[in-house]
């Protein structure tokens, strides 16, 4: 566990480095690191800071930046009223040498605490405490696995040539054998996808790192991630032995009552808010109707030349027709508009709140992202499915998995079986990390499925009213 732990324009996106705050670093008297005292400091004005794409640390949501590490270091810039300039890293040995040249002045994301990066890192900020844990559906008490000598006899299913296989063979041999290991080809299942399998049913047990599983657990919450299966492993920030003193001033920056509250929110938003289906607003369709806000739909979508079936599919799927609903990344209403995406449009996050002015914004939405997506797929009728995901994920993401879908022999032009695919290898790092994917890792599970449900509902909603 964690201790103190759609593009609107394309040409915001396409730098690696984002500028937050203003100028005019703050000096400080700090303790160095090797003892010495009254050493005068002057926290840089500009703080230069690698990160690396992950589910944890920096990623690109609907066009908007986030991240647990990136929304914590650009909370220390703004409160040194500094400028915060990232880089991000292709691995984080990269990031290490961008430390040792000083091409950086620390990294926000999990560096190991290990004897192998002592003399080259040290610690400083959030630290992350992790194990392995069995990842198993949630049973009864009497039937969970809660002793790793449990497992004998199980199936349990990993990564090959992964830590987890490492791990699960070493436990094996400690539990004097018996445990059924099965390995699964990494490049088509990672992690998200094996633990997605356990709550589905389709395979019994996994094996993950416990921070990872309660980033998962946020989207299944049928599954229990409570039994450790390793020694902890620690991580934080780091900085270059020469910079000593920066770790300092981040550490003591840390300590105080408003980061450590800000920390605390963070780790919520990210580690524990229930990422499912946001909405409780119950309601069946029926003859008559699609959904309570049909007059609404039907308005709008005729100005915008867009099926409003289709949008209120759309509007199921994000809030289940629930006004009030406002889901962990901060998307508003019915239609789950971004506060950056309305911003965009001249709204703000309380205005789309109300019914019409989010359905506006979500066509206004969706006619630029079908314009900025004709070129590419030319097809209208397909072309609408790639407008949806790229209302649910952002269009960087469509572009990458198009690329992908091309340069691996699938369809471009095809959603279905082709880019729906592609859009799921975007959370594996071997694809992510391509040359041709240029905005990095995405849950593409999440937006194959809001593809999937939308349309499903569609289908119905077509028959009806």
């Amino acid at each position: 566990m964690r201790n103190g732990l759609h593009i609107l324009g394309i040409a915001c996106l396409l730098t690696a480095s984002t500028l937050v705050g203003a100028c005019g670093g703050k000096k400080a008297n700090e303790r160095s690191a090797n003892g010495s005292d009254n050493v005068e400091h002057r926290f840089p004005d500009t703080l230069k800071v690698a990160t690396l794409y992950s589910p944890e640390a920096y990623f690109i949501y609907r066009g908007q930046e986030m991240g647990y590490d990136y929304e914590l270091v650009t909370a220390l810039a703004m409160d040194k009223d500094v400028a915060l300039k990232l880089e991000l890293a292709p691995s984080l040995s990269r990031a290490i040498e961008m430390l040792d040249s000083g091409k950086v002045d620390l990294i926000a994301y999990e560096v190991p605490i290990t004897a192998e990066y002592k003399e080259r890192v040290v610690p400083c900020g959030p630290e992350n405490i992790t194990t392995q844990v069995l990842v198993q559906p949630k049973k009864g008490e009497a039937e969970l696995i809660t002793d790793v000598t449990d497992l004998v006899g199980k199936d349990v299913y990993v990564e090959a040539d992964s830590k987890y296989e490492a791990r699960i063979r070493n436990l094996n041999q400690e539990v004097g054998g018996g445990i059924n290991i099965h390995t699964v080809n990494r490049d088509t299942m990672i992690t998200e996808d094996l633990i997605a399998m356990v709550s589905e049913g389709s395979i019994p047990l996994t094996v993950v790192d416990s921070d990872i599983a309660r980033i998962n657990k946020t989207y299944y919450n049928d599954l229990d991630i409570t039994l450790p299966l390793s020694f902890e492993q620690r991580s934080s920030w780091a900085v270059a032995p020469d910079k000593a003193w920066l770790g300092d001033s981040i550490n003591a920056w840390l300590n105080q009552d408003k980061p450590r509250s800000e920390q605390a929110q963070l780790l919520k938003r990210y580690f524990e808010l229930s990422k499912n289906e946001i909405g409780s607003n119950p309601f069946t369709l029926n003859s008559s109707m699609v959904s309570p806000f049909d007059h609404l739909f039907r308005k709008y979508a005729a100005d915008y030349d867009w099926d409003w079936k289709l949008l209120a599919s759309q509007a199921y799927v994000e809030s289940k027709f629930d006004s009030t609903a406002v889901s962990w990344a901060g998307a508003r209403g019915l239609m789950q508009i971004m506060p950056r995406t309305a911003k965009g449009y001249g709204q703000t996050a309380k205005s789309v709140m109300k019914n019409d002015i989010a359905i506006e914004t979500a066509l206004k939405l969706l006619r630029d992202l079908d314009k900025q997506l004709a070129s590419k797929v030319p097809d209208e009728n397909e072309r609408k499915k790639f407008v949806i995901a790229a209302y649910n994920s952002g269009i960087a993401h469509v572009y990458d998995a198009i690329a992908l879908a091309k340069k691996y022999g699938l369809n471009p032009q095809k959603w279905d079986n082709n880019v729906a695919k592609a859009i799921l290898w975007k959370s594996n790092p071997k694809y992510y990390k391509d040359p041709v994917v240029k905005y990095g890792y995405s849950r593409g599970r999440e937006t194959f499925d809001y593809v999937n449900r939308v349309y499903s509902f569609y289908s119905k909603a077509r028959t009806k009213a």
